[in-house]
């Protein structure tokens, strides 16, 4: 299927390059066409008011090309409202992007996980007695990362979006596998809560930069799949290091380390090679990929137009700030105080929690009924394949359907029965393989936060609202996390019957949550609708030229739920 030539009437729009606006019945038709292969890529209409058109007419894109002008965004020289192209031009440059982007996004969220989650295949190999320290210290210490990443994420943002993610995620990499490897030589409780912070502090933010590096890419509707890609990247870093923690910890007393101690150097290495490697394979935009390295770049110049033009017509706000232009004041407390993404935030902070004690005690569960340390290791990678299954299932679910709300309730629906057989089943202790499939059955829930994290993306609706968006939903996530790690005590061992308790009541809010999101926007969208429907076609016009409004609370926007 082949998009229509632009038809006559070009007019040129700036100095920056000259642009064709074509008569607005031919442009219609155009762009009509060009949405039918869209939605025919995709699966379905976005919930995007007016998505289909947003250049449908010349005072829309003298509108917009004024906008990305004023902001010096950095693609504006190839915004063209009437570049044309194939439906196997597009998927020919999603393959490419996915390759080149995707791919090392991943890369880089593996060295992220590494160096963030073998706490607990150390924990496995005596790490604890060793250092002095029992659970109580390890909850400290997981508590003691997260508040840390949990401060970095909002700064970090903020530092991203001034210098770019392309400078600035290379640069966390290399930093925090630095303080990763330095965990070999940790003696006490004091070291070992001080490398805690450090690497808190150095990974927090990394995310939602990750994130915002990915939206310069793809679409709206392209986000949550690459992001379950991405998140995909844990369930295979588990695998990963689960192999190479069988090996590493048979280096036990070689040199007179223990096996952990190993563990962290070698496996901080491996991330200080990936931190080195993405100052070569992060390009800041589509437009800069051609550099001393990469004399040829990623893109023709007509691939570049696509790829900056199907972002645009998807979103036209991605353009509305330059990739190395900082966030306001006045930026930031607008982002903060947009009540309507607050419901997002809200599910961020509890939807996680039921499942986090049950993973991160899953080592410690099984070496206390019995399991030696390296058969400890194997038998987490089964949770982490099915979880990988799950996660991609629900998210193409998602996509299939259009539908967020109900498909990410998915994940607190199949946690339910398993935490209420986890508080009231009495063979935790006595039938440890009973025990193991119960807890693999609910560590393989289907992931739900690629969906959220796209979600808050496109309903944040403008970039630095996007920004900071993405930063308060991970710091939402962070604190939640926080709460997680304060429910299963040692006094409460061996049975967990009244951390498994709370775990229950959380679950059952999570579900409430998901239900009042979906209604919330509803509800939120027929306002929107009806003082919109008010308006004249010349005020909706006008609207749309002259209003300051920016994000979510534009007039002409609706939420996706």
């Amino acid at each position: 299927m082949s998009h229509p030539s632009p038809g006559p009437g070009a007019q040129p729009l700036g100095d920056d390059k000259k642009i064709s606006a074509v008569d607005h019945k031919d442009l219609k038709t155009a762009k009509t066409s060009e949405s039918a292969v869209s939605s025919d890529l995709s699966g379905s209409e976005d919930n995007n008011f007016d998505s289909k058109d947003p250049f449908n007419t010349p005072e829309n894109i003298a509108h917009w090309k004024e906008v990305y002008k004023n902001a010096s965004y950095e693609c504006r020289h190839v915004f063209d409202p009437t570049l044309t192209w194939t439906e196997e031009e597009e998927k020919k440059i999603i393959r490419k992007l996915d390759w080149r982007v995707c791919l090392w996004a991943c890369v880089m969220f593996f060295a992220l996980q590494v160096d963030r989650g073998n706490l607990a295949q150390a924990v496995a190999d005596d790490l604890l007695p060793e250092l002095g320290m029992n659970t109580n210290d390890y909850n400290q210490g997981n508590i003691v990362f997260l508040v840390s990443f949990l401060l970095a994420e909002l700064p970090s943002q903020l530092v991203s979006k001034k210098i770019g993610p392309d400078r600035w995620i290379p640069m966390q990499i290399v930093l925090w596998s630095v303080v990763a490897i330095s965990q070999c030589a940790i003696t006490n409780k004091t070291g070992f809560l001080a490398t805690r912070s450090l690497l808190g502090l150095l990974e927090g933010g990394f995310i939602p930069d990750i994130v915002l590096w990915l939206s310069y890419f793809y679409t709206s509707r392209e986000l949550p799949i690459r992001l379950s890609y991405f998140w995909t990247a844990l369930s295979v870093t588990s695998i990963v290091t689960s192999f190479l923690a069988f090996a590493l910890l048979r280096l036990r007393g070689v040199n007179g380390w223990g096996g952990w101690r190993w563990l962290f150097l070698v496996e901080g290495l491996i991330t200080l090679a990936i931190g080195i490697a993405s100052f070569f394979l992060m390009p800041a935009s589509a437009v800069q990929t051609k550099t001393w390295f990469r004399p040829k770049g990623w893109f023709t110049d007509r691939e570049t137009a696509i790829v900056v033009n199907r972002v645009l017509r998807d979103d036209p706000s991605k353009g509305d700030m330059h990739n190395r232009q900082a966030i306001t004041p006045r930026r930031l407390w607008e982002a903060m105080k947009d009540y309507d993404l607050w419901p997002l935030y809200a599910i961020g902070l509890i939807a996680y929690i039921p499942q986090n004690p049950p993973g991160t005690y899953l080592t410690l569960t099984l070496r206390s009924i019995k399991f030696d340390a390296l058969t400890t290791n194997l038998l987490t990678i089964p949770a982490s394949f099915f979880h990988i299954v799950t996660l991609l299932f629900l998210t193409r679910l998602s996509d299939r359907f259009n539908e967020r709300t109900l498909i990410s309730m998915l994940q607190p629906l199949w946690t339910l029965p398993c935490i209420i057989a986890l508080r009231f089943w009495p063979g935790v202790i006595d039938d440890r393989w009973g025990t193991y499939a119960l807890s693999t059955v609910l560590l393989s829930y289907p992931y739900c936060h690629a969906i959220l994290v796209g979600w808050t993306s496109k309903n944040a609706n403008n970039v630095g609202a996007r920004t900071v968006s993405a930063a308060l939903y991970n710091m939402t996530v962070q604190m939640g996390a926080v709460i997680a790690n304060n429910i299963y005590f040692e006094s409460d061992k061996p049975y967990y019957r009244d951390g498994n308790s709370k775990l229950l009541a959380i679950n059952l809010l999570s579900i409430a949550l998901f239900l009042g999101t979906k209604v919330y926007y509803i509800v939120r969208n027929k306002q929107k609708d009806k003082a919109w429907n008010k308006l004249s076609e010349e005020q909706k016009q006008e609207y749309v030229s002259t209003t300051k409004l920016q994000g979510s609370r534009r007039l002409d926007f609706r939420f996706a739920h």
